[in-house]
């Protein structure tokens, strides 16, 4: 597979009908997912770190990206799988591009924070068009924007400040930008000023992935809420178990 078949899923659709990613955490739930038909599929990183046992973002690389090469065994070749990757684990391009190609993946995420904090917009700029070129068109590219779970400087405007890192993503060629957490309200401006597919994150308590779709939002993905609902019916299940 293709990562030109997963930028075309992104493309020509109606503002009604998003593209709904599920993001499965090992190869039983991608399985799960496909089977469903789910087109394409986005592993989220705290997803596969709590089944693999470790706290979200304290992954070793090698285990993530052979978390991601298990998902895409599991599925089959017609369906892309993009990876979370975090903020790319310290590594090179060169080798960021490389391990996620080996792994099978077609897609990554990027985000634009570290140790808990935004990073210079123009440096993440240049650290996405570096991996674009490494990349060429093998890779799609989503760029977080992490402008609303980390906060931006006092008397910064977040949706400006959104608006201007995604104008930069998109230059240094990223596919999609995710302005991960915005309110729904802000996804119809958002969408307005950013020329790119829009991913939006379905929280359990917010609107449902039509509405988001209607609003302006390209891509719906979940991160890691599909699993953590799987293990509440995996703890309801263990508690019938001890009344018995």
């Amino acid at each position: 597979m293709t990562a030109s078949v997963l930028r075309a899923l992104h493309h020509d659709r109606t503002p009604g009908d998003p593209l709904i990613v599920p993001g499965p955490w090992d190869a039983a739930s991608a399985r799960v997912f496909v089977d469903a038909g789910f087109p394409t599929l986005a592993t989220p990183s705290a997803g596969v770190a709590a089944s693999l046992g470790y706290e979200d973002g304290a992954t070793p690389a090698a285990e993530m990206f052979a978390a991601v090469a298990r998902i895409v065994r599991a599925v089959p070749a017609s369906v892309p799988v993009s990876a979370d990757i975090e903020a790319g684990y310290g590594l090179a391009p060169e080798e960021l591009v490389e391990r996620l190609l080996d792994a099978g993946a077609v897609g990554c995420n990027l985000e634009d924070s570290a140790d808990g904090a935004l990073v210079d917009a123009q440096r993440q700029a240049d650290r996405l068009a570096e991996v674009r070129a490494v990349a060429g068109d093998a890779l799609f590219i989503n760029a977080r924007v992490d402008t609303y779970v980390r906060g931006v400087p006092d008397g910064t405007d977040p949706e400006t400040e959104t608006v201007r890192r995604a104008l930069l993503y998109v230059a240094a060629g990223a596919d999609c930008v995710y302005p991960i957490m915005a309110p729904p309200e802000a996804l119809p401006a958002l969408a307005a000023a950013v020329p790119a597919p829009l991913n939006t994150f379905a929280r359990p308590d917010g609107p449902p992935p039509r509405r988001l779709g209607e609003l302006g939002a390209t891509r719906i993905t979940f991160g890691p809420g599909l699993q953590r609902r799987a293990m509440a019916a995996v703890r309801e299940i263990a508690d019938e178990l001890r009344k018995r």
